[in-house]
């Protein structure tokens, strides 16, 4: 056992924190694409089982003052109301294949006197600044629209300043717009009738898996291939360093002195030698 005792010293303790450290991380790392890979394949069949399921009346998922639950997101639902096109919300900075625009966020108003926050697509532009009245308006009169439920952003990106957001909160929203909305928005799926000018339809998550399997496998790896080292790197000492031509480090270290020794006496070896041949081209 005297030979693990390098095992105890300062390198290898620190060596071996650090190791342990690292394949925490890419453990904890790993699980974590793993959760967002549940996280999606429950969404994408939630999507899947809604779109089957068809449209729910709005005002039985959702109302004033209610958040929208994981459960509810993505459920289809159907309100008929009519827009309040002065209320019309801009949602900044969303661009598309590289192109700048924004989203466009219409209080549909109901029936009963509350508004439902639809938000009715993409409408590019280059001018960041732009208002509701750079934008195509809805269609007037009473409108009958399906769409996806959402929750609501949260952030600093939420704040609503001069009818424009970055985010969608429909509390924010509620607040300065001073309207009573329904928690949560919808993503626009049909408008009956049609707008005149149509905004670009919303976009939907793609119904994939992602990269998350092959990332979380990859962070694996990368915890395992640190354990491997450091055992590797352990033995490799254990064994004296033995490199491919079977000579450990003090071997090599003491053929090198024994070289070094060697060298004087050669040299001295040499030197009567010289002289002679010098002494003789005198003569």
């Amino acid at each position: 056992m005297h030979k693990l005792r390098f095992l105890v010293s300062r390198r290898w303790v620190a060596f071996a924190l650090v190791v342990v450290l690292l394949g925490w991380v890419a453990w904890r790392l790993g699980e974590w694409q793993f959760d967002r890979l549940e996280e999606r394949q429950d969404r994408n069949a939630t999507i899947e089982r809604n779109e089957r399921a068809g449209a729910d009346p709005i005002l039985e998922v959702m109302a004033p003052g209610r958040d929208v639950t994981r459960d509810t997101e993505w459920r289809i639902v159907e309100a008929t109301g009519t827009y309040v096109v002065e209320d019309t919300v801009i949602v900044r900075y969303r661009t598309r294949e590289g192109a700048a625009g924004v989203d466009v966020v219409v209080p549909l108003e109901l029936a009963d006197g509350s508004s439902v926050l639809v938000d009715r697509g993409w409408f590019g532009t280059d001018n960041r600044g732009a208002t509701s009245e750079d934008v195509p308006e809805p269609p007037a009169g009473e409108v009958t629209v399906t769409g996806f439920v959402r929750q609501d952003a949260e952030g600093d990106s939420t704040q609503v300043s001069d009818q424009s957001t970055r985010a969608v909160n429909s509390a924010e929203i509620a607040r300065a717009l001073d309207r009573e909305v329904l928690g949560g928005w919808i993503d626009l799926r049909t408008e009956s009738p049609e707008a005149a000018t149509p905004l670009a339809p919303v976009e939907m998550p793609e119904l994939d898996e992602g990269p998350h399997f092959f990332y979380g496998l990859q962070w694996w790896f990368f915890g395992a291939l640190a354990i491997f080292g450091f055992f590797y790197l352990m033995y490799d000492e254990w064994r004296g360093g033995r490199g491919p031509w079977g000579k450990t480090r003090d071997e090599a270290a003491r053929s090198g002195a024994a070289a070094a020794d060697r060298t004087p006496a050669s040299e001295a070896a040499q030197e009567p030698a010289v002289d002679r041949k010098h002494h003789a081209r005198q003569e």
